[in-house]
């Protein structure tokens, strides 16, 4: 197996590029750095695809590795013939090598093991080679009352049960039922129980294997895990059974087809069916988990990226009922100034009590906006805020936030360490006002798992899901960038090459030396070293510098590059410091971009970046996005007509489609059929959570508050 082969014919690359990315790969190289700085090796690989290269390099890796394995194990039996040697080296999977290693795995004490202890497998091997078996007649050999074997019948229970093994380890018949089933097997579902549920779509329910969606998948198997559904896989049994039948009866065992097809249908029914349909089931559950991990990255991905609101004082109000509405305001850096509880949802109602409260908050800090968490009596609170801000003439504005994680956060060691002397319950309402400010910033602080974006992330493989967030957590980080002179050791930790450890030693050497004064001495910090820093220093930004480089994206590998195309050009680093590059792009064009990159000693893809980062030094790509929806008064689902057109912010995506906040209560649904008049696969290719669009009521129905939502037809401008 060439490993490299597979992955050029597989991922649609040139050798060169799987080469250098292995290479890259091997040497220790995240991906943020080789997605960002080393283009010229991987041909502008992006971030998704190296993921999704070094998840197959290691399953490829791992794949040779078993095969390996296998060979050695099959060896030491003396068993490892050129023919076995041959199969084992044209597997293509895991499961494919699992099938040919079968007959000689060491099992568990059978039915069949049983009987080969008792001395009957060459009785079973007869059924095979022999014409005209008189069955009977040859068990007569085998009894042996020392052996366990007392008559006729147990001597050919037993040889049928060692032939149904033999029959169950067969790799090709694995691989062809495997594959019939997969391609048009079907999964069924039947209601276990009478009484309505969320699952009454599946109680009487087929769909092929090969058809059924992710979401759908998952839905049924949690029907199934909650003892409302009965779920089986349901295939052509008599086109499989033909298949074993077919496989063993031969001009060599003429005369013994009725006791081969009664071995066949008990190898079917009793071994192979059952293995087979747990493999399928397994393997459904598995593309629908990685469909809704992807979702849910994704999704995540968005609300990470979401512009920052800056230079705003937030009253974070995290609603609540019982206990009361917990209030904290952050100045514009994210700084406590002051907290409070109120209470003005039921059961106390102390509505003119709480707006009496938060009115001296916001004129005595003067508050900007007001940001509401989604939680439990979400939409009371913003009643009560829309009536309250009304009533005052600062003008203050409101927005819902998603506050998923804000609990786990106020918990959280690292909340204990920023606001030690402040109760659990305060901290959250700190949380979801920060949220406000600088969305990624706050967001980091919490296991992204726990930030509900997504569907059925209880469902699915924990391992896998945090893994494939914290890689999405990372790629977002580093492609904003971070203040090394502002930013907690939370958002540190996720800069490519920076640990947890190296992170708290960043910050204590800035709490102990003050803010870093240029790039360079990243390197004074304790245990950050050349590796560290390679990986680190282009994700790293100091608005204050006195090089202007090192707040910009440009990695310190390039200044020397950068400067000498400045000088070309006949520019200075002052130029950038002043934001006097207007005419750059003119003047490359007219000096030519091949010259230009040959004789700073720069590739094309690393001389394009190094000119979009100078022309903004200190950008943040996050500010280009669609601007939160600032709210000062509040919808009820009474005011909803159909046809009304309405702009509101995506707060999920899923297969089927979207929820969006339109300002009512529950979010409205825009289902994948509604999002375009194209055809559209995943609504994900077209949506993002925290993005702004423009809706169409299509349905209404009051008495359950669900809005159906279209964004067909409706201008997106």
């Amino acid at each position: 197996m060439n490993i490299k082969d597979i992955l050029i014919k597989e991922m649609g690359l040139r050798p060169s590029q799987v080469e250098n990315t292995i290479k890259l790969i091997d040497e220790g190289n995240t991906i943020p750095f080789i997605a960002r700085y080393r283009k010229e090796m991987t041909e502008e690989m992006t971030d998704i695809q190296l993921r999704e290269f070094g998840e197959k390099l290691t399953y490829l890796r791992n794949l040779e590795a078993r095969k390996e394995d296998v060979k050695r194990l099959i060896d030491e039996q003396g068993k490892l013939g050129q023919d076995l040697i041959e199969a084992i080296e044209k597997a293509k999977s895991l499961q494919e090598v699992e099938d040919i290693y079968a007959p000689f795995k060491q099992k568990k004490r059978t039915r069949a093991t049983i009987a080969k202890e008792r001395g009957l497998e060459p009785l079973a091997m007869m059924i095979l080679l022999s014409k005209k078996l008189d069955l009977g007649k040859e068990a007569m050999a085998y009894i042996d009352p020392e052996k366990g074997v007392d008559d006729i019948d147990t001597a050919i229970a037993g040889a049928k049960d060692i032939l149904a093994e033999v029959m169950s380890d067969n790799a090709d018949i694995r691989k062809y039922i495997r594959e019939q089933a997969l391609k048009r097997g079907q999964l069924q579902s039947k209601a276990k129980l009478e009484e309505d549920s969320v699952y009454r779509l599946y109680y009487d329910f087929t769909e092929r294997v090969a058809d059924i969606p992710p979401h759908r998948t998952l839905a049924i198997n949690r029907g199934e895990k909650e003892g409302i559904l009965n779920v089986k896989l349901v295939v052509d049994d008599q086109q499989m059974l033909d298949k074993i039948v077919r496989s063993y009866i031969n001009t060599q065992n003429t005369g013994n087809e009725a006791i081969i097809e009664e071995v066949a249908l008990d190898a079917y029914k009793r071994l192979i069916f059952p293995a087979i349909e747990r493999e399928v089931r397994n393997n459904l559950t598995d593309l629908a988990q990685e469909r809704a991990i992807k979702v849910f990255g994704k999704n995540l991905q968005g609300l990470l990226l979401q512009p920052p609101i800056k230079n705003a004082v937030v009253m974070g109000f995290d609603p609540a009922y019982r206990t009361g509405c917990k209030i904290a305001v952050v100045d514009k850096n994210g700084k406590l100034l002051d907290y409070t509880t109120v209470y003005p949802t039921k059961p106390q109602n102390k509505v003119e009590e709480a707006k009496a409260s938060l009115k001296k908050l916001i004129e005595k800090y003067k508050v900007d906006i007001i940001s509401i968490g989604n939680g439990t009596a979400s939409r009371e609170s913003e009643q009560f805020v829309a009536e309250m801000i009304g009533e005052i003439d600062r003008p203050v504005s409101y927005l819902i936030v998603n506050e998923a994680g804000a609990s786990v956060y106020s918990a959280s060691k690292l909340a204990n360490e920023e606001h030690p002397n402040i109760n659990v319950s305060i901290r959250g309402a700190i949380s979801i006002a920060r949220r406000l400010q600088d969305p990624m910033a706050e967001l980091v602080k919490i296991e992204p798992k726990s930030i509900g974006v997504g569907q059925y992330q209880h469902d699915v493989n924990e391992k896998r899901l945090t893994q494939v967030l914290d890689g999405v957590v990372e790629d977002s980080v580093n492609q904003i960038g971070v203040d090394a002179n502002t930013a907690s050791y939370s958002l540190l930790e996720h800069v490519a090459g920076i640990s947890s450890s190296l992170a708290k030693n960043i910050v204590a050497y800035r709490d102990e030396n003050g803010d870093f004064k240029d790039i360079e001495e990243l390197k004074k910090v304790k245990r950050l070293g050349p590796a560290a820093f390679k990986q680190a220093a282009g994700f790293i930004r100091l608005p204050n510098a006195k090089n202007p480089l090192d707040n910009t994206g440009v990695h310190p590998e390039s200044y020397k590059a950068c400067q000498a195309m400045l000088n070309i050009l006949g520019y200075s680093l002052d130029d950038v410091t002043e934001s006097r590059l207007d005419q750059l792009d003119k003047k490359i064009r007219e000096y030519g971009l091949d010259r230009l990159s040959e004789e700073i000693g720069a590739g094309q893809a690393t001389l394009k970046d190094i000119v979009d980062e100078i022309k903004k030094p200190g950008r943040d790509i996050r500010e280009a996005g669609s601007k939160p929806i600032l709210r000062t008064d509040v919808m009820k689902l009474e005011d909803l007509e159909e046809d009304m057109v309405l702009t509101g912010t995506v707060r999920n995506v899923v297969d089927f489609g979207a929820f969006v906040d339109i300002g009512i209560k529950n979010d409205g649904l825009v289902h994948i059929s509604q999002i375009s008049n194209k055809r559209v696969k995943n609504a994900s290719d077209l949506l993002t959570v925290g993005g702004i669009v423009k809706v169409k009521v299509i349905g209404l129905d009051k008495e359950k508050a669900r809005v159906s939502l279209s964004m067909k037809g409706v201008s997106q401008s």
